[in-house]
């Protein structure tokens, strides 16, 4: 093998030292496992019990490559998994690639670990395991628990001693403090990738120019949380992250461990939350990866019935074998303890649970009850929430879940899943059905609009408009919008001021504030030249006064997740194609109404269920979003004409494809 470099982001000077780097780790010999003079190991006897059990939650505490000082010498403790090897040995350019030269040694408890301390090899170098299989194969892979890796198209792992110092205790003490409450979540979805590019160069931005460009604007838009797609190392760029190798490394095609990290603090400082893509139903087959890690099925299991993805051409994690939990629970836990990550929304929850999922009859195996769920699916994905907040109960787990699987969002003690929230995908669905409809036509769908609040409360719903809804074939959400210009434009917002009005909390992908045009493309930038044009500046204008107005208004947020929060004044007003509810908070109550026709009403009156002063707070008509004006200047005043039920009521100006709210002053 051709010898390798050191990765290109460390210094000549720190080239020179990186061996001579010392972390203060106090480093105790296990007596059990002195089998010869001056060896050591950083696992003990009750690690290796923990990890056979399916119940060591910081494994890369202990497996990967740790820089260390033993007997005063300073080098590094390599550890890996692979039970079935007949051989293991590191390799690098500290040894010349040569896999004779620096052999591990295979732990006597047969649990499968290979080890060795290797004296004047740090910070800095690249490396990889090189494994004899019992047929004689030898394989090259790379550190599963590496915490950062050469940028692909390069596959080798790289020994990451990373040096930071957070500024986010505030933050974190805040997030504690609020653990619990409830509170507004209006959630920016990034790929990182590709959400702006330097001009000229169609270069991606790196962490550290993100941490000025992307968090000014985030907060500047005022969202309240921002999510990455995943940002775990992986090789080819077309999988937008979704298919992983590197589990515990942020990927170095954007900067170092530490470079991500200071992103993360920057959002911190500015109040914002970090959520991230995580994926633990399945990775690819590259050679350098979990596939087939020892010569055997390792991570996946054997038989393509359970451990091959027939969508996604990659395999299935085994989560009947300990070990395998382990792992994936362990990295749950990693990104929120050394990366300070706010929260994890877990991908393809459906294709965990379902021993069927995408396949046909005789392409699966049934559970021992002869069902189709997946019951060790089911424990892990039980035990993993429990254990994230076990660690961390200010944390957020989100659920992508597309089937009715039951109580996913409810917890575990009392037959849950024990997600936080749920992605609404139904919701997702029925809205971009209605709102593809002509006018004309939407009042003989009124349902579809409807039908959401049937099941609203069965979850601790998010409302998505992600980025699957804006590619393969499926054109920007503005192309999807009915009628002239002004028309998608005004439907756009009325449909973005629907999901901020409706119970759950918000998640919109980036590219939607601006009325993208054209559908996402990995490979570029979003169009940020569309806000010359008065009508996308309108919809970002529309979007940035929506967040706040959400997270200054607990009605919309204070019963996310209750009935209590929600009741209907009018769905049934199917001739003018108008929805008419109410939310309510603690000590606030807002009246919600939605015109899905181009007509505007002059004289529409809705019931109210107090008698008062009634003030227009949104209206997506405005004229600063490039609406019609038809708006409701000046407090309203009840009367007593019985309406809708109620004993008083208002009437107002009913804005055409808009929606319009009113706050209840007081008598």
């Amino acid at each position: 093998m051709s010898k390798r470099s050191k990765v290109a982001t460390e210094s000549q000077s720190e080239k020179s030292t990186s061996t001579k780097r010392k972390k203060k780790i106090t480093v105790e010999s296990n007596k059990s496992v002195e089998k010869e003079a001056g060896f050591f190991s950083l696992l003990t006897d009750f690690d290796i019990h923990l990890f056979r059990e399916g119940r060591h939650y910081k494994l890369y505490e202990k497996l990967g490559s740790h820089v260390v000082t033993h007997d005063g010498q300073v080098g590094t403790f390599f550890a890996v998994w692979a039970p079935n090897a007949k051989h293991v040995s590191v390799i690098g350019n500290f040894n010349h690639w040569d896999r004779t030269s620096t052999p591990l040694s295979s732990r006597w408890d047969s649990s499968g670990i290979w080890e060795a301390f290797i004296p004047n090899v740090g910070h800095g170098e690249v490396y990889k395991y090189a494994i004899e299989t019992t047929q004689g194969d030898i394989l090259e892979k790379g550190d599963p628990f590496a915490r950062y890796w050469e940028q692909p198209p390069k596959t080798a792992s790289i020994i990451w001693d990373a040096r930071y110092h957070w500024k986010d205790k505030a933050w974190l003490d805040k997030r504690r403090n609020e653990a619990g409450q409830p509170k507004p979540y209006a959630v920016y979805e990034v790929h990182l990738g590709s959400w702006r590019k330097k001009d000229h160069e169609n270069r991606s931005l790196s962490y550290l120019e993100l941490a000025d460009e992307l968090v000014a604007y985030v907060k500047d838009m005022g969202y309240t949380h921002v999510e990455f797609m995943p940002v775990m190392e992986y090789p080819f760029y077309g999988s937008w992250g979704y298919q992983i190798t590197g589990y515990f490394a942020p990927t170095s095609r954007f900067g170092s461990p530490e470079d991500f990290m200071a992103m993360i603090d920057a959002f911190h400082a500015e109040g914002i939350g970090v959520i991230l893509d995580w994926v633990p139903s399945h990775f690819p087959g590259d050679a350098h990866g979990l596939y087939q890690f020892d010569g055997t099925h390792l991570y996946e299991h054997a038989d393509d019935r359970q451990g091959f993805h027939p969508d996604w051409k990659s395999y299935i994690f085994n989560y009947g074998r300990s070990e395998v939990c382990s792992f994936l629970i362990s990295n749950a836990i990693f990104w929120l303890d050394t990366f300070h990550i706010d929260g994890l929304r877990v991908d393809a929850v459906a294709s965990i649970l379902y021993l069927d999922y995408s396949r046909e009859e005789g392409e699966w195996i049934p559970n021992k009850y002869g069902g189709n769920e997946n019951l060790e699916a089911i424990h892990f994905l039980r035990e993993m929430n429990t254990q994230v907040y076990g660690h961390f109960p200010d944390a957020i787990t989100i659920a992508e879940e597309s089937t009715s699987w039951p109580m996913v969002s409810k917890p575990t003690y009392i037959g849950g899943l024990g997600f936080g929230q749920k992605w609404m995908m139904g919701w997702m669905h029925d809205t971009l059905e209605y709102f593809k409809k002509d006018p004309v036509h939407r009042k003989y769908h009124q349902n579809e609009i409807t039908f959401s609040i049937i099941y609203a409360f069965t979850e601790n719903f998010m409302l998505p408009l992600s980025h699957d809804e804006v590619v393969h074939g499926k054109g920007s959400l503005l192309s999807r919008m009915p009628g002239d210009e002004w028309q998608k434009f005004a439907n756009l917002r009325l449909m973005y001021g629907l999901m901020y009005a409706h119970p759950g909390t918000k998640l919109l992908f980036m590219g939607g504030e601006i009325a993208q045009s054209a559908e996402w493309d990995f490979n570029n930038g979003l169009d940020w030249s569309l806000l010359q044009y008065d009508l996308h500046k309108g919809v970002q204008t529309f979007v940035k006064d929506f967040n706040v107005l959400y997270k200054n208004t607990p009605a919309l947020y204070d019963y996310a997740f209750e009935a209590k929060g929600f009741q209907w004044v009018d769905y049934a007003d199917e001739q003018n194609s108008v929805i008419v509810f109410l939310r309510k908070g603690v000590d606030e109550t807002l009246v919600v109404i939605c015109n899905f026709t181009p007509q505007a009403i002059n004289d529409y009156r809705v019931g109210v269920p107090f008698s008062g002063t009634w003030v227009e707070i949104m209206n997506s008509d405005h004229n600063k979003y490039q609406g019609s004006g038809v708006t409701n200047d000046g407090p309203l005043q009840t009367d007593s004409t019985a309406f809708h039920g109620r004993d008083h009521s208002i009437q107002l100006r009913m804005p055409p494809l808009g929606v319009t709210m009113f706050r209840f002053e007081g008598a």
